[in-house]
């Protein structure tokens, strides 16, 4: 099964996406990526998911990538009296570590780790940013606090604060418990939650070793003042705009969004945008015009993929969401602006041989009309690097290793295949031609430009570029 989009879609599995049935349909539909969101849901159910992608995944013969979303901490106010308190703005209000239940004048913050980071007018943000706070004294084990925009404060509501980098590690108990699990299973990304150091990232990967990708969620602002550590060290990261828009000011959410998918084609790094794209699919058959422009401008800006969250997951509308959002792709891609911009983007390759190999076989698939750019790989390298070229043309990926061509379906304009390794030049050239018929990305009389690793197999070493001619 051919995509004729480049960049990819990530789609939410829940509720309404719970049968192998249902999750077919979406990947028909056009979902490259399932993610599994350890926020909700049993472990049975989300193997039961698991189940049904990979049998998809046999019945299609196509690489189908699973992620899993760890939580993160929480941080939540305690009980409230009467359900809820009507907080009014200008008023006095108190956050503490007492277990009383909360009242007008206070509420129990169970998190004493919140209070070392707070000083005075430190802004804290209760129920996703409806409720705002100043600080005005901090003691031991308490915080006086000013409201400057009352609302009604209920149980357990979200605590957020934005100025600050909260001593509080990524993982929970809950998470490294999810997190073992998930590898269990088998998935091929593990997203993290709450980074806001690199330190976070380099404990996660020292827990995974290897067993799967780490996608770095940016959701704070700390983090982002520290991009040019966090991206390094993590295989891709995602823009969580709902989070980083509760702590960030509006108008600040679309410039940081394009400054993180920047950087990550800078450093060849994959990188997905995410929440509320077409959020009022949730329950409604088609998309507002502004959600179009929405998930538009993230391909205008070369991301790698596209997320659906809710609406997959829990909407009424998951297969529509997924369709929709699959020929808006299509049609920004098809734009002559589209290819503009990313000739205009196109990051300098760097001074090795691969990356010198790879930004060649780009410019000369252009010069000779290529069909496509096949690259054979076994850890992800060398079709990560023809990524980041952003071709004009289609990148088949040949690997033996089903891990690699399963993390590599996240990334823009791959269609992998796995294959065994081929061993001489004459062997290259011949499955790189049959493959491409096979999987309609070229015809007889067509050219493809093929890099690949001499010596074959060798993770890294891409080294050599051949022109081949499809002549059957």
């Amino acid at each position: 099964m051919k995509r004729i989009r480049r960049a990819k879609i990530v789609a939410t599995l829940g509720p309404a996406s719970d049968s192998q049935e249902q999750i077919e349909e979406l990947f028909v539909a056009g979902a490259d990526v399932f993610r599994l969101n350890f926020s909700h849901g049993a472990y049975a159910e989300h193997k039961a998911r698991m189940n049904a992608v990979r049998a998809i995944e046999a019945k299609y013969g196509r690489p189908v990538s699973v992620l899993a979303d760890l939580q993160g901490p929480k941080l939540r106010v305690g009980l409230m009296a009467k359900g809820g308190i009507d907080l009014q703005k200008d008023q006095a209000f108190r956050l503490d570590l007492e277990e009383l239940i909360g009242d007008r004048d206070r509420a129990p913050l169970p998190h004493p780790e919140i209070f070392t980071a707070l000083k005075e007018n430190t802004q804290i943000l209760l129920n996703d940013g409806n409720i705002r706070l100043r600080v005005t004294e901090v003691g031991d084990g308490f915080a006086d606090t000013v409201v400057t925009a009352g609302g009604i404060l209920t149980d357990r509501k979200g605590v957020n604060v934005p100025n600050a980098v909260l001593p509080v590690a990524a993982m929970t108990d809950k998470d490294r418990a999810d997190l073992e699990f998930a590898l269990t299973l088998g998935v091929d990304w593990i997203a993290l939650s709450f980074v806001q150091r690199a330190e976070d990232v380099a404990e996660a990967r020292k827990i995974v070793q290897g067993r799967a990708a780490v996608l770095s969620k940016l959701e704070k602002p700390a983090a982002i003042d520290r991009l040019d550590e966090i991206i390094p060290l993590s295989d891709a990261v995602m823009v969580a705009r709902g989070d980083l828009g509760v702590e960030l000011p509006p108008e600040d959410v679309p410039g940081i969004q394009k400054q993180i998918i920047r950087q990550c084609r800078e450093a060849g790094k994959p990188v997905v945008v995410a929440t509320q794209m077409l959020e009022s699919m949730i329950s409604a058959p088609a998309p507002t015009r502004a959600e179009a422009s929405d998930v538009a401008t993230a391909v205008y800006d070369g991301a790698d993929a596209v997320m659906l969250s809710a609406e997959t997951a829990a909407g009424d509308y998951p297969v529509e969401a997924v369709s929709i959002m699959d020929r808006i792709i299509a049609r920004t891609e098809r734009d002559n602006a589209y290819r503009a911009i990313m000739d205009t983007t196109h990051p300098d390759p760097e001074q090795t041989a691969p990356d010198a190999i790879t930004a060649a076989a780009r410019q000369v698939a252009e010069t000779i009309g290529a069909a496509a750019i096949v690259t054979y790989t076994t850890s992800g390298s060398t079709t990560l690097r023809a990524a980041r070229e952003r071709p004009d043309v289609p990148i088949l990926c040949l690997t033996e290793i089903r891990a690699t061509a399963r993390r590599l379906a996240l990334v823009w304009g791959i269609h992998g295949v796995i294959t065994q390794d081929v061993h001489n030049f004459g062997d290259m050239i011949d499955k790189a031609c049959r493959i491409a018929r096979e999987e309609n990305l070229a015809q007889k009389g067509e050219r493809l430009v093929v890099t690949a690793g001499v010596p074959f197999g060798t993770p890294g070493a891409t080294n050599i570029l051949r022109i081949a001619w499809i002549n059957n």
